[in-house]
């Protein structure tokens, strides 16, 4: 006979329960979570769709009004404005940090923070930087044919609406707006627009006649002996007359808000720049020639002289910089020192405007900046030369945009008749060269710098000195950055 076991079904019945009920619980609990997650992965997909929103309006905002860092609103920051779906509803804000330009760069800032508000807020932050191009994309700029010889090393690229000849070694492209010229420096027919007269390797040395490899029908080589980046001709010229710009609205706005001065009734000023001050000098005597020494027939005419100065008359000392970065000289100008955390232009010219009287900016010892990550900026815009005077440093190194607007960058022709300054070593530029007329620190009997290092300062492109012309009023993104 079989005796039924009162509880056992009662026990496998709650065990399986019991097992069922935190199967289902872990369920629901899992359930909830990934629910709260999607849901938190939404709003915080939107909260970052909003802070996206907010840096695409404000681009908006600065293609139709390009100086404005307050939003429309003539007051500072934060901005929040409220972001709606087609039917008018709010789902949330963004709010905008906008940090505008230093003095003289492009570069905005735009922090743009999305908001979207639930059970609690969720945000997403980001971080945009924009920037304007300006003139000064190239290491070196003419409209004029330009030589660049053996001993010249050139980092940047290189930019004539002329033809160049290039013997020493460029590091970037080489570029002219004629497909071909005859270049001035020997007879012959017409050479590429960018050519060189360098031998081609395994032979050495350069070659100073016409060379047929570097002239059509002859395909053009592409030397990376010489053209490490290549070359091109024909391209489109370059606005040089946008980049030299109006002196009289710089004359303007340094008058108004800068640092001006009129005529020195001597020679000119030098200006000795030191950390955030400069002092400043009257010249009252110029160093004058070594007998024989005299201009060549070629630069009669084109205000030769020793350019160095002889004596001087203090007249301000550690006088501020102006705040806007603006300083203009109505005389011949000497400059040197080292700037810290300053952004200069400074300009030279004399009105009305005439070849005859136009003034100069010589440089003879170094001028330095301390930082060379963009805080630090120096523009020489002359209205005729840039000098490098008779009297110069054997090494020297010249920090900033070089521009001569009328004339060139370089050093006049100082034969061994004006020894012992003739011959000369090293000069190390740090910038870019803007010059009208043909450059030179160096000529083909050996007199002048030996060795010429042109650097290009990148932080120019969307950091240029105060008041240097722009090539768009566009603004290109930098970088972005998600911060939260």
């Amino acid at each position: 006979m079989i005796k039924n076991k009162n509880g056992q079904l009662t026990l496998q019945v709650l065990v399986f329960g019991s097992i069922a009920v935190v199967l289902i619980g872990g369920f629901i609990v899992w359930s909830n979570l990934v629910v709260r997650n999607a849901f938190r992965g939404e709003k915080e997909n939107l909260a970052f769709s909003i802070a996206e929103a907010g840096v695409e309006y404000y681009r908006w905002h600065l293609a139709h009004a390009p100086t404005d860092y307050q939003d429309g609103t003539g007051a500072a920051g934060p901005y929040t404005h409220d972001y709606k779906d087609k039917d008018g509803n709010i789902l949330g804000q963004f709010i905008l940090d906008i940090t505008p330009p230093a003095i003289g760069s492009t570069v905005v800032t735009i922090t743009s923070t999305g908001v979207v508000t639930a059970d609690r807020p969720y945000t997403k932050i980001i971080k945009v930087r924009l920037g304007q191009q300006s003139l000064a994309k190239y290491a070196f700029l003419t409209s004029a044919f330009n030589r660049f010889g053996a001993g010249t090393e050139v980092f940047g690229t290189i930019h004539s609406n002329d033809g160049i000849r290039f013997d020493g070694l460029a590091h970037n492209l080489v570029t002219s707006a004629v497909s071909e010229f005859d270049d001035p420096d020997h007879s012959g027919g017409k050479e590429y627009g960018a050519h060189t007269h360098v031998n081609i390797p395994p032979e050495t040395g350069i070659n100073n006649s016409f060379r047929p490899l570097e002239a059509t029908p002859t395909p053009m080589m592409s030397r990376p002996d010489v053209f490490q980046a290549g070359r091109q001709i024909g391209v489109p010229r370059q606005d040089f007359t946008g980049l030299t710009q109006d002196l009289s609205a710089i004359r303007t706005d340094a008058s108004s808000s800068g640092i001006y001065y009129p005529s020195s009734t001597a020679y000119g000023y030098h200006l000795v720049l030191g950390g955030n001050s400069f002092d400043l000098y009257r010249v009252t005597e110029l160093t004058a020639q070594p007998y024989l020494c005299v201009a060549p027939s070629s630069q009669v005419g084109a205000q030769w002289g020793t350019w160095s100065v002889a004596s001087q008359l203090k007249i301000a000392t550690s006088t501020p910089y102006p705040v806007n970065g603006l300083m203009f000289f109505e005389d011949n100008l000497w400059v040197d020192g080292q700037i810290n955390n300053a952004r200069l232009t400074i300009a030279s010219g004399r009105f009305p405007l005439g070849s005859a009287t136009s003034s100069n900016i010589t440089v003879n010892n170094d001028l330095l900046y301390t930082n060379y990550d963009g805080k630090d900026v120096i523009s020489l815009i002359a209205q005729y030369n840039v000098n490098i005077g008779m009297v110069s440093a054997n090494v020297i190194r010249v920090d900033g945009a070089l521009v001569a607007q009328n004339g060139r960058v370089g050093r006049f022709f100082y034969s061994y008749r004006c020894a012992p300054y003739d011959d000369r070593q090293t000069i190390t530029t740090y910038g870019m060269i803007a010059s009208s007329l043909r450059y030179g620190f160096a000529y083909t009997d050996g007199s002048g710098y030996a060795i010429r290092n042109l650097n290009y300062d990148s932080n120019l492109l969307y950091g240029p000195p105060p008041s240097f012309p722009l090539t768009t009023d566009q603004y290109s993104l930098l970088s972005w950055d998600e911060i939260r």
